[in-house]
């Protein structure tokens, strides 16, 4: 990259197939970037064709020290936590998640969408709570579609997820200062990502972007901005769409560890000793658990 473009890190997700071709790539966290502003985690799941009679079955599972944001594009999941909410997600909605000092949940297809074929295709992202808030009570938030703040012109629509940018504002109790956008690009529109936030980030979806003195990006790219500086995009032949996401740096590091994150190793111990005991409070109707892994077991953890 020339020393003018506005991309510091390209970041190409790591591949994972969990079974039954469904696939999921990781951004974040990476070797080029731990963190963007307080996103400490980012994953694509899919897009996947589920056959007729198989659904999604992420057990259930805690989570300490973040919150969760889960965004389709295609598909539903049925989310169900330890607050007792039961939940389902469509695409264009919004669940907010905020684990705090500790929260179970599972993620699932329900039975009407087992039966015939379906499509899913999303992304799911941790962020990071600020220090004096990682014990906080946990919380749920749902948004629908018509709730969330949109504008569009030339060429482009925006609809914010979560935060605050282009003059837009959530109502999702993000905690601390964060955006999170769904970017869409009509064939060849421009589109200027303004430098608000001291961590930017976007993330191809579909189609692809150009970058005057950067080249060409296609789908699965995370391009992390220089501090300080806009990125002007131009969209390809087909249209793009993106996620645009950042935030201000966190107060100091953070630690991730299976679905633990902390600002101190000592919390990640106390929740995976309070999960291996089962001390975390269950999810209703729920009676399986996904266990603690080895490398998280008290004598094996730093």
């Amino acid at each position: 990259m020339s020393a003018l473009s506005p991309i510091e890190h390209l970041i190409i997700p790591r591949t994972r197939d969990l079974g039954d071709g469904f696939v999921v790539r990781r951004a974040l966290p990476a070797a080029e970037r731990r963190m963007v502003g307080p996103f400490i985690f980012f994953d694509q799941m899919g897009p996947t064709v589920l056959k007729a009679g198989v659904g999604l079955d992420v057990r259930p599972h805690p989570h300490i020290g973040l919150a969760t944001v889960t965004w389709l594009f295609e598909g539903e999941i049925l989310h169900r936590d330890s607050l007792g909410t039961v939940q389902p997600i469509r695409a264009g909605e919004v669940n907010w998640m905020t684990a705090g000092r500790g929260i179970v949940h599972s993620e699932r297809s329900d039975q009407l969408q087992r039966d015939p074929e379906s499509r899913l295709c999303g992304l799911q992202c941790w962020v990071a709570l600020p220090r004096e808030q990682e014990d906080c009570d946990p919380d749920f938030t749902h948004l629908k579609a018509d709730a969330l703040p949109f504008i569009e012109g030339e060429g482009a629509s925006a609809t914010l997820i979560a935060g605050e940018f282009l003059g837009l504002r959530s109502s999702l109790p993000t905690r601390s200062p964060l955006y999170y956008v769904q970017l869409t690009l009509l064939p060849n529109a421009r589109f200027v990502v303004p430098h608000e936030y001291d961590e930017q980030a976007l993330y191809v979806v579909s189609g692809q972007v150009d970058l005057p003195g950067d080249g060409t990006h296609a789908a699965g790219r995370l391009l992390v901005s220089r501090r300080g500086m806009s990125i002007e995009l131009r969209a390809g032949p087909r249209g793009a769409t993106l996620m645009l996401l950042g935030g201000e740096p966190m107060e100091g590091p953070r630690h991730i560890a299976w679905n633990f994150v902390s600002s101190t190793e000592e919390r990640i111990r106390q929740a995976s000793a309070r999960w291996l005991e089962q001390q975390f409070d269950p999810v209703p109707q729920e009676t399986e658990f996904i266990p603690l892994p080895d490398a998280l077991r008290s004598a094996d953890y730093p």
